[in-house]
């Protein structure tokens, strides 16, 4: 684990996306509350915010952070047969939250895949990446 003890607290902010290709029948059976574990959006919206405030427990070299906020964002996109996920982590501290917001995205997916599966075996999950760090000795946006 690196040592951090010698960095200044700082606010901490990163964002993450990523998203679950699916049928557009998959899509339409969410959109109509038709999924029969319940809102594939509510749960997986609460998955990812717990991955958040757990990736220490499960990125080994991970450090524990205090987490100030997490935002999930789960959105259709039906044009390209897919849902949507975003997540913004922000902590004041002394190393960034990028793998907290990450792990929640991925997290959040997996969920959706969970709770979809019974009507769609074929999902994908993918395009997992940051979109933006901001914090610390460097600031990160995307190209």
């Amino acid at each position: 684990m690196v040592d951090v003890g010698g960095k200044a607290v700082t606010t901490r902010i990163a964002r993450a996306a990523g998203c679950v290709y699916m049928q557009k029948e998959t899509i339409d059976k969410i959109q109509k509350n038709l999924i029969p574990k319940g809102n594939p959006f509510d749960v997986a919206r609460v998955a990812g915010i717990l991955a958040a405030k757990k990736t220490h427990e499960i990125i080994p070299m991970c450090h524990p952070l205090m987490i100030t906020h997490v935002d999930i964002t789960i959105a259709c996109d039906s044009s390209n047969s897919r849902v949507t996920i975003e997540a913004v982590v922000r902590c004041d501290g002394k190393t960034g939250v990028e793998m907290e917001a990450l792990t929640a995205v991925s997290v959040a997916a997996l969920t959706l895949y969970d709770m979809c599966k019974a009507v769609d075996k074929q999902m994908v999950i993918g395009d997992i990446k940051l979109i933006e760090k901001h914090g610390g000795k460097s600031d990160f946006v995307a190209s």
